[in-house]
């Protein structure tokens, strides 16, 4: 397949064909690529069109592609329940495409996944400490798009050409952003309370740069060490940005409610990715600099 061997790329070789432009991950890459001064061309094809996707790279000749398409629903993911085979066309036909068509002009693919395909278990239990790693087999199939993704994923593997980043429950420094996991929980009427790994657009964004600069492959659990939960964030929110904020919990029973879908709850052992990026904060420490810091208000601690 003529892929190019591990080792950092030549800064000037580099360009990157970037799908998802209209998508939350995919315009921050762009910004990424701008401010690093690094050629890239957002692709025009859909994703489930083959054809359309070996003209874009043909076009661009890219050294590496980028995926961050795909659906996760609006305005959540219980949108796919009741559209599952606009689901399956984007999540797994078009990712799988995707993936084929770069193999097949030997070009690696770093593709944004997700890590909301585990839920705590017997062996991986809340609090434990123990996180799933990046061999494990998902074991939450609740919804119907992380269904999709743990497919994808599996069909992936057999792929040598692909990074497969597990995103979860994504952050970063703009809170304004609705798809911003903090404000969306600072706007719901209650929350539940449960620690989770999560991922700090912000400081990991720009490690996936460096991952394909790397050239690296294989899946990949893509969140800060450690795990925070839902009352912490606020707590930290309020501390930093809003002293009159209040919230309410509730619990996973009085939230199945008020869901179509159940929601994945775990932790991930991101052991493998600190050890490639040994500067990578724990979560709490991510928050804190990424986040809280540049949005703190002046009475702030």
């Amino acid at each position: 397949m003529g892929l190019p061997a591990n080792g950092c790329a030549g800064d000037k070789q580099l360009k990157f064909l970037i799908y998802g432009r209209t998508g939350w991950i995919g315009g921050l890459l762009g910004k990424l690529c701008e401010a690093q001064s690094i050629p890239f061309v957002y692709g025009s094809g859909r994703l489930e069109n083959r054809s359309s996707l070996e003209a874009d790279i043909a076009a661009v000749n890219p050294s590496h592609v980028f995926n961050a398409a795909g659906v996760t629903g609006r305005p959540n993911v219980d949108w796919c329940e009741s559209h599952k085979v606009e689901t399956i066309r984007t999540n797994v036909v078009g990712t799988l495409t995707l993936a084929d068509v770069c193999r097949e002009k030997g070009l690696i693919l770093i593709n944004y996944a997700t890590g909301c395909i585990f839920e705590y278990d017997s062996i991986h239990t809340l609090g434990s400490g123990v996180g799933f790693k990046e061999e494990d087999t998902p074991n939450f199939i609740g919804s119907y798009y992380s269904k999709t993704k743990a497919m994808v994923e599996d069909l992936l593997r057999n792929y040598e050409n692909v990074c497969t980043l597990r995103v979860r429950m994504p952050i970063s420094s703009d809170l304004s952003n609705p798809r911003n996991f903090i404000t969306k929980i600072t706007r719901y009427e209650k929350v539940v309370d449960i620690p989770n790994s999560m991922t700090i657009l912000d400081e990991l964004l720009p490690i996936s740069i460096e991952m394909a600069k790397r050239n690296l492959t294989g899946i990949w659990n893509f969140t800060n060490p450690g795990v925070v939960s839902h009352n912490e964030i606020l707590e930290m929110y309020r501390d930093y940005v809003d002293p009159s904020f209040t919230w309410k919990n509730f619990t996973l029973e009085e939230q199945a409610k008020v869901i179509v879908a159940p929601r994945s709850n775990n932790e991930l052992d991101a052991s493998k990715l600190k050890k490639e990026f040994p500067q990578l904060l724990s979560i709490k420490d991510s928050l804190v600099k990424y986040v809280f810091q540049p949005n703190a208000k002046l009475a702030a601690p």
